[in-house]
């Protein structure tokens, strides 16, 4: 292919932005707060679970505790009932009186066993209600820090857009004056490559950083101006200027 040199040249100043644009998409993609939000969300997705399943237990034992309650209660009334009816004289038969004496006893131990097992609830409940307010605190955290990096990365990526967009303005004049068929080269070894045209620059190749043997030297010093050089190792065109070391 034949070009002319200045339009080569051109060439540069396009891949400069080609290169700029990927720069800048590379670091939209790598932002270090994209990173870190990943990993929140993981998180916070497991702590949903938790909470979930803490809720679930808290709940559970806010039920025995209220059926514990309503049986300390229901015993406690009985005891009432009956030491009621022994002060206000009601039982006169000795042996009923005797049975009731021994009943008063019995709920006495029956509402220190209830007393017992409702304290061991309401210590468990107390346990997970910790260990619930714990993983809501855990959550709230998470999400104050998740709405702040999602501000920054908004930020950066609008930033980066701007750029990008300035980066897109700017190439569409820089392309102009290029043949088509040049350009057209261009466009598919940048598909392949990223870039698709570099300098050569003291005997190396920009674009694979490969340095050109003596042979391949020759063959690109004594090509006509307008001859479109390639890399022979990444076929990148090759843009020969006063740098070039010819």
């Amino acid at each position: 292919m034949k070009a002319d040199p200045t339009h080569q040249l051109a060439l540069l100043d396009v891949a400069e932005l080609d290169r700029r644009a990927a720069q800048l998409r590379h670091q939209r993609s790598h932002l270090p707060e994209v990173a870190e939000i990943s990993t929140l969300e993981a998180e916070r997705t497991e702590l949903t679970d938790q909470v979930r399943d803490a809720r679930i237990v808290v709940d559970d034992l806010t039920v025995e505790q209220a059926k514990a309650d309503r049986e300390v209660e229901q015993v406690k009334a009985r005891r009432e009932r009956d030491r009621t009816r022994m002060d206000a004289g009601q039982i006169t038969n000795p042996k009923d009186l005797e049975r009731m004496q021994h009943e008063l006893v019995s709920l006495e131990r029956r509402i220190s066993t209830l007393e017992d097992a409702e304290l061991e609830v309401m210590e468990r409940l107390e346990e997970a209600q910790q260990v619930l307010d714990g993983l809501g605190i855990r959550a709230d955290d998470i999400d104050a820090r998740l709405a702040e990096l999602v501000a920054a990365r908004d930020e950066k990526r609008a930033a980066i857009d701007g750029s990008l967009d300035e980066v897109a303005s700017a190439r569409g004049p820089a392309t102009e004056d290029i043949p088509d068929d040049l350009m057209a080269l261009y466009e598919r070894l940048r598909e392949q490559k990223g870039i698709g045209a570099s300098l050569l620059r003291a005997r190396q190749c920009g674009g694979c950083n490969m340095t050109l043997d003596a042979s391949e030297l020759s063959r690109i010093r004594s090509a006509p101006a307008d001859e479109v050089i390639r890399c022979e190792e990444c076929q990148r065109i090759l843009v020969r200027t006063d740098e070039s070391g010819l």
